[in-house]
């Protein structure tokens, strides 16, 4: 007799053989006990869940000689037949291979006729999504009012693809992701029945291959007992599926905590050694550091997560020994590495580098924290106010500023810079004047801005006794424009009416000797703003905040801003 895989072994037969689909099965079997069963049902889930066992144990307990029943009896001959899947009133058909119109219209055509020896006639159409529009079409009609002996129960692993017109003619029920717990409960009564010797830990990772599946995870466990045999070694299971053991992981997160890089670097040589994949590895890494991250943050999170009881305990320990801040950079510094990996070809070398980067991370100092330490400082030295609001004040690591060298440096103390000495000129306007420069200056500029912006850079030379001379630098673009004709029209126009007088204009030709000369506004206001400047630097370096602030940090003052 052929060999029989465990997957259809030891399918599901019954609502109460059925794992982690509770929610599906009691639904089912309380509409069989109301008398309140649809004439059309859709299941949708992932693969390997349950969708098509539970269509076949749905079929057998309307059809049971015994029925309609919540749990058929699995012996009378329609319970065989269905589970045999030669019943002739329990129709399996593939919707990948018939999806085409024709085959829709003789399924129509055959739902007419009363079942052979049952009580309905089902049709189980497995991926209902691959039929075409036009078959979907040629069903609507029928799947919305069909004989009261009709039946239809539809599965698939994409319902997003099947049209509205078809979900709205259904019950939909969503089968969920098995839970590892529940996998590997079922997988250790099995390989009981079976007489096959194998720990805990290995179930777990046939399990966790699986990724939600029992089918899946059956398969797994087929292909680990046909290399093994009825005596199961975890080593043997590491080495067919090509995963990597938790414990494994579970060291390598105990190593970065410790700041051990040499057993790091022997770690990642094992499980290169072993021939496993080492983005693979760097994945498992990241889902083992994310348990953490739950763990630390929600301590009640368990069930999240998909770990047994031995590996949880173990991650609640190491959970305790990381903040929270700390497993987040974690969780970045591998997420990085494993996209790097996908470009690469360097995979162990990224990976250890990455470890490397974990295990000698800086730990954070909280902002809370250097808040606190700068208020102490700040109570305890001079509360003395700056004399002008730093904030904000940037700063450079102290290691950037010593690789800038003292050439690139912000010098920390300079000389105050001094203006231009400034001596008046022979009838040079006073503050008592009445008719000043700097308000015939800002007039012009606010009638003709242009003009008045060129003004600013004028040095005035003489503006009484009916006489306006001012003075630009040879070569200067001001001295070009101003001596333009229409300039010069529209300065006499504006020096007549803001003097209330006829005036002469000169222009002057200044060779940069003249050192007693006044002053144009323009340099004055740069004068200013450099004393200001100045100032304002000397005041910050001295305040005991600042200094308390960059020897902490090592840093040093770039630039400033008043508020």
């Amino acid at each position: 007799m052929s060999y029989l895989v465990l997957a259809r072994k030891w399918r599901p037969q019954t609502f109460s053989d059925l794992i982690g689909q509770e929610h599906v099965s009691q639904t089912l079997k309380n509409a069989i006990d109301t008398g309140r069963v649809a004439h059309a049902f859709l299941f949708t889930g992932a693969r390997g869940v349950g969708k098509t066992s539970s269509a076949r144990i749905l079929a057998k307990t309307l059809n049971c000689e015994q029925g309609p029943t919540t749990e058929p009896c699995n012996s009378c001959p329609a319970c065989k037949e269905i589970t045999e899947g030669n019943s002739v009133d329990v129709f399996e058909i593939d919707g990948a291979s018939n999806n085409g119109v024709d085959e829709i219209r003789e399924l129509r055509d055959n739902v007419k006729y009363l079942p052979s020896h049952s009580r309905y006639k089902i049709f189980i159409i497995d991926e209902v999504h691959m039929l075409s529009n036009s078959a979907f079409n040629a069903l609507l009609k029928t799947l919305e009012e069909p004989p009261p002996h009709i039946k239809f129960i539809f599965a698939t692993t994409e319902p997003h693809k099947v049209p509205i017109t078809i979900l709205s003619r259904c019950q939909r029920f969503d089968f969920k992701r098995i839970p590892l717990t529940m996998i590997v409960a079922r997988l250790r009564y099995i390989i009981d029945q079976e007489q096959v010797s194998m720990s805990d830990a290995a179930l777990t990772m046939v399990a966790r291959k699986g990724d939600g599946s029992m089918r899946d995870s059956l398969s797994t466990l087929d292909q680990v007992l046909a290399f093994c045999g009825e005596k199961v070694d975890d080593a043997a299971v590491v080495a067919i599926l090509g995963v990597v053991a938790r414990q494994l992981l579970l060291e390598v997160v105990r190593l970065v905590i410790a700041r051990d890089t040499s057993g790091l670097m022997a770690l990642v040589a094992q499980v290169d050694a072993s021939g496993c994949n080492m983005r693979n590895f760097c994945n498992e890494l990241i889902v083992q550091m994310r348990a953490l991250l739950l763990l630390n943050s929600a301590p009640k999170s368990a069930d999240l997560l998909d770990l047994s009881e031995l590996e949880l305990q173990e991650s609640l320990q190491l959970a305790q020994n990381c903040d929270l801040v700390t497993l987040q950079r974690f969780i970045s510094i591998l997420l990085k590495a494993e996209g790097e990996m996908a470009h690469s070809s360097f995979g162990r070398l990224l990976q250890e580098m990455a470890l490397i980067r974990m295990a000698t991370i800086s730990p954070v100092v909280t902002v809370d924290e250097l808040l606190g330490k700068l208020n102490a400082l700040t109570a305890g030295g001079s509360n003395a106010p700056l004399a002008a609001d730093p904030s904000p004040v940037s700063y450079r690591p102290a290691a950037q500023r010593a690789q800038a060298g003292s050439q690139n440096s912000v010098p920390r103390t300079a000389a105050p810079v001094t203006p231009r000495e400034t001596a008046p000129a022979a009838n040079h306007d006073t503050a008592d004047s009445k008719r000043s420069w700097q308000g015939f200056v800002a007039f012009a500029k606010a009638r003709r801005p242009m003009l008045g912006t060129k003004l600013e850079k004028a040095s005035p030379l003489q503006t009484v006794d009916n006489a306006l001379k001012i003075g630009y630098h040879k070569g200067t673009l001001e001295l070009t424009m101003m001596q333009e004709e229409e300039s010069r029209k529209l300065l006499l126009e504006l020096a007549a009416e803001y003097f209330g007088t006829a005036m002469t204009v000169t222009i002057v030709t200044l060779n940069g000797s003249e050192e007693s000369l006044p002053q144009s506004i323009a340099e004055k206001k740069s004068a200013e703003s450099a004393r200001s400047e100045q100032e304002l630097r000397i005041a910050v370096e001295n305040h005991p905040a600042v200094k308390a602030t960059m020897s902490i940090f090592g840093g040093e003052i770039v630039s400033m801003k008043k508020a």
